[in-house]
């Protein structure tokens, strides 16, 4: 699992660098606009091909892997280098942020968690079963599907991880953001309803479509686990990335998805499409609103 772990760390610049998902301490600061990232064989292997693919202007610059203080790390660009105190979010895309072979994996050895249960009850208490609330556990297998129904994961296909605001304050507490109108709520606080940061989003979204549409990297992976980071400034400068590729598994020669079909175990499809579809639609109508308005 991976556990929410922000950190903020002073950088050489005016901004305190955030991570707002993933395991403290995997990324470090590096010199000229660049971040290490503790390495993945996983994500090192996918951003070499990225680099060469036309998703190349919508993901980090990739510059090879470095050794620091005994660890390898992959080297990239800094996202929020060319801001001046962002704010910042990040959203999970696709309809399960799990691979099949990991559900499979915990199938075999279905063993009781009990920090499962914990985790469960912490954020809803009715969810357990009978059985489950006398054993005081669960098994991985369950809390795993069961995990992507509390959010907009399952119905949505994206869900928001967090938020940073240009003041430095994080927002991490989305895991019950569920509904169209709960997404709206929160987009509206991170934009803060400026309709040309709306804007700005919305057609570098539909920008990611359109190349996703051509890129045979894309085609030819199943793509879990996978943000979209926006990221705006009071000087209205809104942006958004793919990141975080180490999930990302090739399908064997010749094999493609289409990315919004349901996902039935065994087809390896990952809802990518159908969550950025949903996104732009929910920008299109607040932008909508606001002109309206």
């Amino acid at each position: 699992m991976v556990h929410w772990s922000p950190f903020v760390m002073s950088f050489k610049k005016k901004y305190p660098w955030i991570q707002l998902a993933g395991h403290a301490g995997s990324f470090k600061p590096a010199a000229n606009g660049k971040i290490l990232k503790k390495h993945c064989d996983c994500e090192q292997r996918c951003l070499s091909l990225l680099m060469e693919d036309v998703l190349r202007p919508y993901v980090p610059a990739y510059h090879g892997d470095v050794l620091k203080d005994g660890e390898k790390y992959n080297q990239m660009d800094d996202l929020l280098s060319e801001f001046d105190s962002p704010c910042v979010m990040d959203c999970k895309m696709g309809v399960r942020t799990y691979l099949e072979e990991e559900l499979t994996k915990a199938r075999k050895k279905p063993s009781l968690r009990k920090d499962m249960y914990l985790k469960m009850i912490d954020v809803d208490p009715e969810a357990p079963t009978d059985e489950e609330n006398q054993q005081r556990a669960v098994t991985k297998p369950r809390y795993m599907t069961w995990r992507e129904t509390i959010s907009s994961t399952a119905t949505l296909g994206f869900r928001i991880e967090g938020i940073k605001k240009e003041d430095g304050t994080v927002n991490r507490d989305f895991k019950k953001t569920k509904t169209r109108e709960q997404v709206i709520e929160a987009f509206k606080e991170f934009t803060k309803g400026n309709v040309n940061i709306l804007k700005s989003y919305l057609s570098r979204l539909e920008e990611v479509r359109t190349t996703l549409d051509k890129s045979p990297f894309f085609k030819s992976h199943e793509v879990i686990g996978s943000s979209l980071l926006f990221i705006h400034d009071k000087k209205e400068q809104a942006k958004v990335w793919m990141i975080d590729f180490g999930k990302t598994t090739p399908l064997p020669e010749g094999d493609v998805l289409d990315h919004r079909i349901s996902w039935v175990e065994g087809n390896r499809e990952d809802g990518y499409l159908f969550g950025l579809d949903n996104l732009i639609d929910i920008l299109s109508e607040m932008a909508e609103e606001d002109d309206v308005h």
